[in-house]
C-alpha cells in the first residue's frame, strides 16, 4: 500500500488526493485541524492536526504565503512531486519538491518550476520559464517563452503572458488578464492589456 497524508482538507487538497491516486498511491489521509468538525472530505479521513510523519507528506493548502508556511514549518523539503498522467512536461524541464501539476497541464523545454508550485488544469508553461517557489498559475493560463514568475505570484485563470516578461514576488494577476509589460513585486493587476490595480 503506497500512502500519502495531505495537509490542509480543502477543495484544493480534493484535486491533490486525485492527482496522487493518478500517481499511483492509494491510501490518502488528510491532516487539518481548522475545521475541529470535519472527520472527511469526499470519500478520505481528515485526521487531525497536522504533525510531521515518516509518510510521504504533500501541502494542499491553495493560498500560497500559506503553502510556504507549512511547507518551511513541517519540513517539506522532500515532498514528492505530483504530476497527473495527462500533464506533459519535457525531459529538459526541471520541477522541484512539493510542486503540483494537475490534468492537463503542460511544461515545455528548459523550463524551471521550483518548490511548492501549483500547474493548475490545462495551465501552458513555455520553454525556459522559471517559476518562482510557491507561486500559483490557475487553470488555462498561459505563460509564453522564457517568462519569469517570482515567488508566491498569482496568475489568474486564463491569464496570457507574453514571452520574455518578468513577473515579482508577491503578484496577483486577475482572471483574463493580458500581460505585456513587466510586473513589479506585490503589483495586483488585471485587465487587457493589464494595468495595476489602484
Amino acid at each position: 500500500m503506497k500512502t500519502m497524508l495531505i495537509i490542509g482538507a480543502g477543495g484544493h487538497g480534493k484535486v491533490v488526493a486525485d492527482t496522487a491516486i493518478a500517481s499511483g498511491y492509494d491510501n490518502i489521509a488528510f491532516l487539518d485541524d481548522a475545521w475541529p468538525e470535519k472527520t472527511s472530505i469526499g470519500s478520505w479521513k481528515v485526521q487531525g492536526k497536522p504533525e510531521k510523519s515518516d509518510f510521504p507528506t504533500f501541502c494542499a493548502v491553495g493560498s500560497n504565503a500559506a503553502r510556504e508556511g507549512i511547507f518551511r514549518a513541517f519540513e517539506l523539503d522532500d515532498a514528492p512531486v505530483l504530476v497527473h498522467p495527462s500533464a506533459i512536461t519535457s525531459p529538459s524541464s526541471v520541477v522541484e519538491n512539493g510542486s503540483l501539476l494537475v490534468a492537463g497541464a503542460i511544461v515545455n523545454a528548459d523550463a524551471r518550476i521550483g518548490k511548492g508550485v501549483i500547474l493548475n488544469t490545462a495551465c501552458s508553461i513555455d520553454h525556459d520559464c522559471v517559476v518562482g517557489d510557491f507561486a500559483h498559475v490557475s487553470p488555462g493560463a498561459r505563460l509564453a517563452g522564457n517568462v519569469r514568475i517570482g515567488k508566491r505570484s498569482w496568475i489568474g485563470i486564463g491569464a496570457v503572458v507574453r514571452e520574455g516578461i518578468c513577473i515579482g514576488d508577491d503578484v496577483v494577476i486577475g482572471a483574463g488578464s493580458v500581460v505585456v509589460e513587466d510586473i513589479e513585486s506585490g503589483a495586483r493587476v488585471c485587465g487587457v492589456p493589464a494595468r495595476k490595480m489602484t
